[in-house]
């Protein structure tokens, strides 16, 4: 990440550059290409309207869940496209042109923890039957500090790093491609996914997602084609990048020349940018937060229909997520070996007039080599892959953080919020955070020398190791209580920052400069870090838990691991919180029934005989949509009825042959993971 956070820093002085200026990119694009993003733009907006007729948004589980009717392959396509980015393109890319090939590690170590969701970690959370990471927290611990704390640092973290990471990416990708304003570009696209995002719910995320996913995956893979045609393929790969050095250089130093272990993953421990253990294991934390306990990927494994779906979505998600290094990392590198003087430049006054960024101009690496070989048509059809690159996380985020603002903060300050009154806070909720984003960008367009990008991409670092360690000892350890997991919040909350305060206060030396910066930050990888950081979080947390009183066994039914199975209702502890009651979810299981479950859903439902009102304009039914409001009939259940539903609700039964498919191809993962590793380690 330290890799990804440098080669991204690279380019925030360029954003500053107008078309017209020096260095700046030629627009080259024809009548072809701009046909190509504006279909693009028109498909994705139907296929997302569409999605949201089909099924149910005037609920919690239709709006933020998908009505729970998910199958594995659009959750797989979800869970892929919304990590992979438009920052993906170009940090991995830029990375890669500089460093080579062990960033791709951040692609396949991500398999484990996929992997890990689907098997560890959802099982817990549908037995718990909770929407929300927190709401998770608030049943397992009881009190509302660590729930209200989650939630909001959540928030702050998809608001200030997330979306505004992808919006500067994305545009500065079309601004460089092809010379429109930065933020028409940016309004232009957060608008369309907006538009969408607030209509469509979950299930439009999801669907426009697979969508996307397919575009980013084709679009990527022919220009991966294209430039290993040029280059000469693997093998010359190979002996031009580790002579792609470019013509003007720093006298007495080093920096321009590639690194001798460009094509291993494995690197020193002591010396490598990436050393190995921090690699293998330190990285292994982080992903764990990112996959296994952040609200944004686990949103969409919990909308499955069942938990053999929500598996094979981890599965197919981890297939999808060994391409990355082929389509992205790779092209980076084929781009320094092809454009060494601009791609590798340097020299801060040849680069800022090759960029506009005088640290260098890796992370040009991607849009130059689209400008440069894909032919008319096939160059818009890029810009629309590094469309839905952004517009897929950004959907991804804006859904999920309405999701925590509404079930774990608005519910709070509204204890007898109505479900349409949630539902219109959430599509509101949303229409903030899109301001909050276009504002954003001067912020993130003026940050001096790209120190921004490093906050944004080492702050999860930082931030996520505590969570990682609570989240395992939760599940795992029934002793754990909730003074232990708030201490030990805190305590890993302080040990983060004072790093993070740290590594701003102190940057990282120029090319030729000496190192001054203290020892803490210099010989300790952040990776090494954030072992470091896990551990005294779950130190903190064991001790503090072991000298105050036990969670009594009774009411850690369905919360964790080994209670997973029981299913008396657990009882939240200390707190009058509201949270989405049985009924609330019953209703929402019957109103979005897959066609196969309609039958059985039919038969459940007594809708009541009250008198249907006349029908409304059609102006007002227009925003009713808009706002997730129905005028149908309300379905009441009998007890008996209810109670089946919840039992459906949180069911962790599988049907054998899907479980063994499941399991096999699993293992089909994991050993092609160990191949890949081995032959490129």
């Amino acid at each position: 990440m330290s890799q990804v956070t440098t080669a991204m820093s690279q380019v925030t002085t360029a954003t500053t550059e107008l078309p017209g200026q020096p260095g700046a990119p030629a627009a080259a694009f024809g009548v072809a290409d701009i046909v190509v993003v504006v279909l693009y733009f028109a498909f994705i907006l139907a296929v997302g309207i569409w999605s949201s007729i089909r099924t149910s948004q005037g609920t919690i589980g239709g709006y933020f869940l998908a009505g729970r009717s998910m199958t594995w392959l659009p959750i797989g396509a979800s869970l892929m496209s919304t990590d992979v980015g438009s920052g993906s393109f170009m940090g991995l890319a830029g990375t890669a042109a500089a460093g080579g090939l062990a960033v791709g590690g951040f692609e396949w170590n991500a398999i484990w923890p996929l992997l890990a969701l689907g098997w560890i970690f959802l099982p817990v959370y549908i037995a718990a039957g909770v929407v929300t990471m927190p709401e998770y927290l608030q049943k397992r611990f009881g009190g509302q500090r660590i729930q209200i704390y989650l939630s909001v640092l959540s928030l702050i973290l998809y608001i200030f790093t997330r979306i505004s990471t992808d919006i500067f990416a994305g545009a500065l990708f079309i601004r460089t491609s092809l010379g429109w304003n930065l933020y028409l570009s940016t309004v232009v696209l957060l608008a369309v996914t907006a538009v969408y995002t607030i209509v469509g719910g979950l299930t439009a995320v999801i669907y426009t997602d697979l969508i996307q996913t397919v575009i980013m995956v084709l679009g990527a893979f022919v220009l991966m084609f294209i430039g290993f045609e040029k280059v000469g393929w693997y093998e010359g790969l190979q002996e031009k990048y580790i002579t792609a050095i470019p013509k003007i250089t720093v006298p007495n130093t080093t920096c321009h020349l590639p690194r001798d272990d460009s094509f291993h993953l494995f690197r020193d421990p002591i010396t490598g940018d990436l050393p190995w253990p921090g690699l293998v294991f330190g990285l292994t934390i982080v992903a764990l937060w990112c996959w296994c306990t952040d609200q944004v990927m686990v949103q969409r494994s919990l909308s499955a229909k069942n938990l053999s779906h929500a598996k094979g979505g981890s599965v197919f998600a981890g297939h999808l997520k060994t391409l990355p290094v082929f389509f992205i990392v790779m092209p980076g590198m084929i781009s320094r070996a092809l454009f060494p003087d601009e791609v590798a430049c340097v020299d801060p006054e040849e680069c800022k007039r090759i960029c506009g960024a005088a640290v260098g101009c890796s992370n040009i690496a991607y849009p130059k080599l689209v400008i440069e070989l894909m032919p008319d048509g096939l160059r818009g059809l890029m810009i629309a892959v590094m469309m839905a690159a952004l517009m897929s996380s950004l959907t991804s985020v804006f859904n999920s953080s309405s999701t925590l603002f509404v079930v774990d903060i608005w519910q709070r300050l509204r204890r007898k919020a109505s479900e349409q009154e949630l539902m219109i806070v959430g599509r509101v909720f949303i229409l903030i955070l899109v301001v909050i984003s276009i504002l954003w960008i001067p912020i993130v367009q003026s940050a001096n020398s790209g120190k921004l990008f490093d906050y944004i991409q080492s702050i999860g670092s930082y931030l996520s190791p505590p969570i990682t360690a609570l989240f395992i000892l939760a599940i795992f350890w029934k002793r754990v209580n909730e003074p232990g997991a708030f201490w030990g919040l805190m305590a890993g909350l302080a040990a983060g920052l004072a790093r993070m305060i740290l590594e701003f206060s102190y940057s990282a030396p120029a090319c030729g400069e000496v190192d001054k910066r203290p020892a803490v930050l210099k010989d300790v990888h952040y990776l090494y870090f954030a072992l470091i950081l896990f551990a005294l979080t779950a130190i903190v947390i064991i001790i503090v838990s072991l000298c105050t009183t036990p969670i009594p066994e009774e009411k850690l039914d369905g919360l964790t691991w080994w209670t997973r199975h029981k299913k008396a209702p657990a009882i939240i502890q200390n707190s009058e919180a509201p949270e989405i009651t049985p009924e609330d979810r019953e209703k929402d299981l019957v109103e979005n029934a897959s066609p196969g479950d309609e039958e059985e859903a039919g038969r459940a439902l007594c809708v009541t005989n009250t008198p249907m009102s006349a029908k409304p304009p059609c102006w007002k039914m227009v925003i009713m949509w808009l706002c997730g409001l129905s005028t149908g009939p309300k379905p009441t259940l009998s007890q008996e009825e209810k109670a089946a539903l919840e039992q459906r609700l949180t069911s962790l039964e599988e049907e054998p042959l899907w479980r063994n498919v499941c399991n096999a191809n699993a293992i089909i993962l994991m050993t092609i993971n160990v191949f890949l590793w081995a032959y490129f380690g």
